[in-house]
């Protein structure tokens, strides 16, 4: 996701600075990074460079990775991060079915599981099925290495939501979990982690779900739509690239929106109500209370075994997401995709070709990503994890 990676020599950046160097060493991956090169990509001298790296190895989030021969003078010491030094939990609560993975400070799945949840139980039976799915996939790593202390000094504060020292709990196990992620179905209101009227399932608004499974947990939380989840994960990955809408057609339909290199949530977490946009005045009644959405639409034609209208009618809107912000890429997701990735993919793009030729523009690749659901719950755990690497757009970004 972009962001500048200039650094700045002065004592109240500490935590960007800190952000920056640590971005580059999680890009750099196992080969690792020197501190010369650090310096060079974020513009902080070389001093500045050193006494941050000496910093984040005491706190256990780097460590030397071995020498590299240099043009010139003795070989060049490379560093690395080391990525059990934390992790995060990310959480998809869907209408039917609940995904949760453990990822360690690379983005790395230490462990998952996916289990059957009725969305419309009354609120509590979901936030303890939610809390017990969270226990499950700390429980089922041994042992995390890595100092507690990791964070403190290195991750930039982030309003109620990812304070920099784990649990008491996690020192105890050993297992310095930062936070808890949760991606739900829409609208809601990220920054207070409450839920509004979900479609379908009207009994949640208002419902303060990220206090509710902080308390059940002891883990700080965070909780944003699902699709948004999913986008932030995939504007990580530099592959993707540009601007993009990623498409999540499952139980529901609904985008995430990568704009300008920022995850794009609105003043009122309600960018991407994808599902929601009317395509036929006439069209059947949809869930939302409206008639002719495209939710509705895609669903109907899901339900009766047409692949090719239902992949016909997603293009249509994504289409019209194209023409309206101009954006570089389409990427498709969700259990429903995943069932027949090539087909959605042919469709959708045969119709944003079709408007692209009618209008004498350039068309916009389109493409799937795999995993069905599993996006959105590393997604999730990205909503933690982001803000340690300065990144923007994860649990009190815009």
């Amino acid at each position: 996701m972009n962001r500048s990676n200039s650094g700045a020599n002065l004592p109240t950046l500490r935590s960007h600075n800190a952000a920056l160097v640590l971005d580059l060493l999680r890009v750099a991956g196992e080969r690792g990074i020197s501190r010369l090169e650090l310096a060079e990509r974020t513009g902080l001298t070389p001093q500045a460079v050193s006494k941050i790296t000496a910093r984040l190895r005491a706190e256990g989030l780097v460590a030397e990775a071995g020498h590299r021969a240099s043009t010139g003078g003795k070989p060049r010491t490379v560093l690395r991060l080391v990525p059990d030094a934390g992790h995060a939990v990310g959480l998809h609560l869907d209408r039917d079915e609940l995904t949760v993975v453990l990822v360690d400070l690379a983005g790395t799945v230490a462990a998952s599981r996916t289990a059957p949840l009725d969305f419309g139980a009354p609120a509590d039976e979901v936030v303890e099925a939610a809390a017990g799915a969270v226990a499950a996939v700390r429980d089922a790593v041994p042992s995390v290495r890595g100092a507690v202390a990791a964070v403190r000094g290195a991750v930039p504060a982030v309003r109620g939501a990812v304070p920099s020292v784990p649990d008491e709990g996690a020192r105890r196990a050993g297992r310095p979990v930062l936070g808890v992620g949760v991606a739900v179905p829409g609208p809601l209101d990220h920054r207070g982690g409450v839920l509004h009227r979900v479609t379908g399932f009207p009994q949640w608004d208002g419902y303060p779900l990220r206090d509710a499974l902080a308390a059940r947990t002891g883990l700080p939380v965070v909780v944003d739509k699902d699709t948004n989840a999913a986008a932030l994960g995939l504007a990580l990955h530099a592959a993707t690239g540009g601007d993009f809408a990623y498409l999540h057609l499952g139980t529901g339909l609904g985008a995430g929106l990568v704009l300008g290199g920022r995850l794009h949530r609105g003043t009122r977490t309600g960018a991407g109500e994808f599902g929601h946009q009317t395509v036929q005045l006439d069209g059947p009644e949809c869930g939302c209370g409206g008639r002719g959405c495209i939710e509705a639409l895609c669903l109907a034609a899901v339900a009766r075994g047409d692949v090719a209208e239902a992949a016909r009618v997603l293009g249509t809107g994504a289409a019209n997401l194209v023409g309206l912000l101009d954006i570089d890429r389409v990427v498709l997701g969700g259990r429903t995709v995943a069932a027949g990735p090539g087909a959605y993919v042919r469709g959708v793009r045969a119709v944003i070709d079709e408007r692209a030729r009618r209008g004498g523009i350039e068309a916009v690749p389109v493409t799937a990503v795999g995993g069905g659901d599993r996006p959105v719950a590393e997604g999730a755990a990205q909503l933690v994890l982001a803000p340690l690497f300065g990144r923007v757009g994860g649990a009190d970004g815009g």
